[in-house]
């Protein structure tokens, strides 16, 4: 028996850790796009005689928060990760990744049409953006679901692989190559856009390109996932990691969902998520505006300073994931990335030292806050969450998160029309930061009573 479960798949190193560098490539491409147009703001709200768009801030952030709109208001990430559960990892992989090329394809659209002065308007509510943002909205919304789905796929995906191994190092990668994506187009989107005598379609077709090649290759994952079911069945272990061929003891049941609803440990996590991404994604959306704004950094520039927060990811996470692995301390790790990322944005919001080479300071260790949080609040979900309802416990994570995400964009844009000097934005940010210290702390009472193992190391010896 033990030289049969030596055959299982997910027990070759090279194997796992080439499935996990598939799957990451996927999300790389998607994160891409998710903030391709992050640095296009200065653009965007230029009017078109000078080559912009004519948006306002306010339009802007519609845009911005338009991303989770479907995902919040029609419930489809909640219930993407109760398809992922009954359909399985394949299914709802290639799914995902057909709305995210689907939503690229009208978001290019919406961007590199010339609608001339049409507007779409709601007049029972008051509500009235240029055509090109409503069309580019529409197309990030459905690229948005797809993207958030496939992102529960995949923490489920390194779970199946990973679990009992690198659990927190490899989420840490994936995260890693994730923000890859984001650094990659916060810095050459604005580039790119002027080099095309600043069209702002040019940076979003790139990035169409590269997403379909990555959704091309979770086809290739798709190969291993079916190899690993089959040698699980051939070594007669009981795949408990799969939800493509469950053990009818591991069968996901509606009824099931009471243990993540009234689990304490997940509340929390789910807030201290909601908390921390409101003050770090959204920022991202604003950022390139403020470099100009308050430290005097050109707009050439702009968007490379935001994009160190993503890069400096790329090389933390991966080694804050592996003292996760090897020493614990997970809930720790979350509570000093919120106290930072509350310390920063404070900073920000008192306007101190308004020079270009602090803004990079602060940039770089809000990048290292970054990685903390992600680092150990992925990988401690599967210690207080069974596997048969992990893809429902993500969605609900994410879901709570993208509200956030969806209503924040919108109120930083409305309040930064009647304060542009950032004050107030950057105070709400400090706000998420604080709220976020509150229940890191109340999440390490919680585990010290329910023993969650939040502490403890993650790799078995």
């Amino acid at each position: 028996m033990g030289e049969k479960i030596r055959q299982i798949l997910s027990d070759s190193s090279s194997a796992r850790w080439t499935a996990l560098l598939i799957v990451s490539f996927t999300m790389m491409m998607g994160y891409f796009i998710t903030d391709v147009m992050s640095p296009l703001e200065v653009l965007l709200t230029k009017t078109t005689a000078e080559g912009g768009l004519g948006w306002s801030s306010s339009d802007y952030g519609f845009f911005a928060g338009s991303y989770s709109y479907i995902n919040v208001f029609l419930l489809m990430l909640f219930l993407g990760g109760i398809i992922l559960d009954k359909m399985g990892i394949r299914f709802t992989g290639l799914m995902s990744c057909s709305f995210m090329v689907i939503g690229v394809i009208i978001k290019y659209i919406g961007v590199s049409t010339d609608f001339g002065n049409q507007h779409f308007t709601i007049s029972a509510i008051n509500f009235d953006i240029p055509m090109s943002a409503a069309v580019a909205s529409l197309g990030f919304s459905i690229f948005g679901m797809g993207c958030e789905i496939c992102g529960i796929t995949v923490s489920k995906i390194i779970t199946k692989w990973f679990n009992g191994h690198e659990l927190a190092l490899a989420m840490g990668i994936q995260v890693a190559l994730s923000r890859l994506g984001t650094a990659g187009a916060m810095m050459i989107s604005l580039p790119v856009a002027n080099a095309f005598h600043n069209k702002v379609s040019a940076p979003v077709l790139l990035g169409a390109v590269l997403l379909i090649i990555g959704a091309l290759s979770f086809l290739v994952y798709n190969v291993m996932d079916k190899k690993l079911s089959k040698s699980v069945e051939e070594a007669g272990r009981e795949e408990r990691n799969s939800p493509d061929e469950p053990d009818e003891s591991e069968q996901f049941r509606f009824k099931d969902l009471k243990l993540i609803f009234s689990n304490p440990g997940f509340w929390c996590i789910t807030l201290l998520c909601m908390l921390f991404y409101s003050g770090v994604f959204p920022f991202l959306k604003f950022a390139t505006k403020l470099m100009v704004a308050n430290y005097g950094v050109s707009e050439r520039f702009a968007g490379i300073l935001p994009g160190l927060i993503p890069f400096g990811t790329i090389f933390l996470t991966p080694l804050f994931g592996t003292i996760y692995d090897k020493v614990g301390k997970g809930a720790t790790l979350m509570l000093i990335g919120s106290i930072m990322l509350t310390i920063i944005h404070i900073i920000f919001a008192l306007h101190i030292l308004p020079y270009g080479w602090f803004a990079v300071i602060m940039m770089v260790t809000l990048g290292v806050a970054f990685s903390l949080v992600p680092s150990a609040m992925w990988p401690s979900v599967p210690k207080i969450i069974p596997m048969k309802l992990l893809g429902s416990a993500y969605a609900i994570i994410f879901y709570i998160q993208n509200i956030g995400l969806a209503l924040v964009p919108v109120l930083i844009g409305k309040v930064n029309d009647y304060d542009p000097t950032y004050t107030t934005s950057m105070s709400i940010f400090a706000g998420f930061g604080a709220a976020a210290v509150v229940v890191a702390t109340i999440l390490m009472i919680i585990d010290k009573k329910k023993n969650y193992g939040l502490q403890k190391a993650n790799i078995k010896k």
